[in-house]
């Protein structure tokens, strides 16, 4: 019901408000999930609100832990071979409806799993992300959800698709190997031992990024050189992407080399897209629509974002101005709320969100206020504080105050 002023009451005459939260990783502090539910808590102290938490990421490390804590499912540990060959333990997540898989490369070809003294991207692969799409696809999923940033590999992806059947022949008819090196020496292609389910599965994969596969402004000298690669390696490892695609052209008849894209992650969105008829987007997106973000959003009141660290790169799509954006489309107002806030933040003002709030209440440390228990308390005391703010404009003016 309503009051004579027009304010938005329940049934016991208490204010009412619809909120919905969508609120990235305050990263070594709170979960996406985490982080929401806490300025509920805030938000609840204050109004007789009705409100919804929804996971955010954007499509790289915690794009697991937030889709998995955010719309069910269960978490799957298997090991594979690492970017260097060795074992490790890796996990990804088999959402609800028991068919989508949702992955992030870095699990089993991540730059933080190679000790920096031993980054050389000549002798990496993504072999084990390739094993990880099989245990997934034996388990029955048909539709994934992959993230392909932090990754330790310039492959090309030839070490995930040989892992899912597919043989790369040097000049003499041997299969070549799963690394950056082994790129120049692609001479043909076996499909023979392709999983066959393959047919069956679509593949939406996370990727920020429009460089093409080779060339200046291709995988390897773009992201080569933080991945351990010298001037020279570089240039062999160009030379090979170069060969590579030359070489699937001559075979498959596929020229996808220069789409923008394909040089993400070492040349792995070149293998999805060419031989997994993947779709590259962008990391929010996927979760926004996966998360069918939109229609709560299209009768609330008030929209949350946010993250750990509020700062001029936020603006450039990064999760809160993805959320922001989505509210915008629907007029509604949207307040960010981070742990920390940088002088060129003043950005995000122009991206769609409203206002913006550090959560700190006293000064303390980095590690403090990283502390669990910490940021839990500042970000529930700061979102109750705005609510109350809020809730002491609207009841006191004309509704107009938040619709003008």
């Amino acid at each position: 019901m309503e009051n004579n002023k027009g304010y938005i009451l329940n049934k016991k005459g208490a204010w009412l408000l619809k909120v919905v939260i969508a609120i990235d990783s305050f990263k070594g502090s709170l979960s996406s999930m985490e982080a929401g539910n806490a300025v509920k808590e805030g938000i609840l102290k204050v109004c007789d609100a009705e409100v919804i938490v929804k996971p955010l990421a954007d499509g790289g490390e915690g794009t697991v832990d937030a889709l998995l804590s955010g719309m069910g499912g269960k978490r799957i540990t298997i090991d594979v071979s690492g970017p260097l060959g060795d074992n490790v333990a890796c996990s990804y997540g088999i959402l609800r409806d028991g068919r989508t898989a949702v992955m992030e490369m870095a699990q089993a070809a991540g730059i933080k799993l190679i000790p920096r003294k031993m980054l050389n991207p000549l002798y990496t692969s993504t072999y084990g992300v390739g094993q990880m799409i099989r245990d997934a696809i034996e388990r029955g999923c048909r539709d994934f959800i992959i993230g392909i940033g932090g990754s330790s590999t310039n492959d090309g992806g030839i070490g995930m698709l040989q892992a899912l059947g597919f043989r790369f022949l040097d000049s003499e008819g041997v299969p070549v190997g799963p690394e950056g090196r082994d790129l120049e020496r692609i001479a043909g292609l076996d499909m023979e031992g392709v999983m066959p389910e393959l047919d069956e599965c679509s593949f939406r994969v996370a990727c920020d990024v429009n460089n093409p596969l080779y060339g200046l402004n291709g995988a390897a000298y773009i992201y080569g050189p933080q991945k351990g690669a010298t001037p020279e390696i570089v240039k062999m490892l160009d030379r090979g992407l170069r060969v590579y695609s030359d070489t699937v052209k001559k075979i498959t008849g596929k020229d996808t080399a220069r789409i923008p894209g394909t040089g993400a992650a070492g040349g792995m969105g070149y293998a999805f897209l060419t031989f997994l008829n993947a779709r590259l987007e962008s990391g929010i997106e996927i979760i926004l629509k996966e998360t069918k973000l939109e229609e709560d959003i299209k009768d609330a009141d008030f929209v949350i974002t946010g993250e750990g660290r509020l700062d001029f790169q936020t603006a450039m799509g990064k999760a809160p101005t993805g959320v922001a954006a989505l509210a915008k489309k629907h007029g509604k107002r949207v307040i960010a709320f981070a742990g920390g806030i940088t002088e060129d933040a003043g950005k995000c003002n122009e991206e769609g969100i409203d206002a913006f709030f550090g959560i700190l209440r006293l000064p303390m440390t980095v590690e403090e206020a990283m502390k669990y228990e910490t940021a839990r308390a500042n970000l529930v005391s700061a979102a109750e504080q705005v609510f109350r703010l809020i809730k002491a404009v609207t009841v006191n003016h004309p509704p107009q105050c938040l619709t003008g």
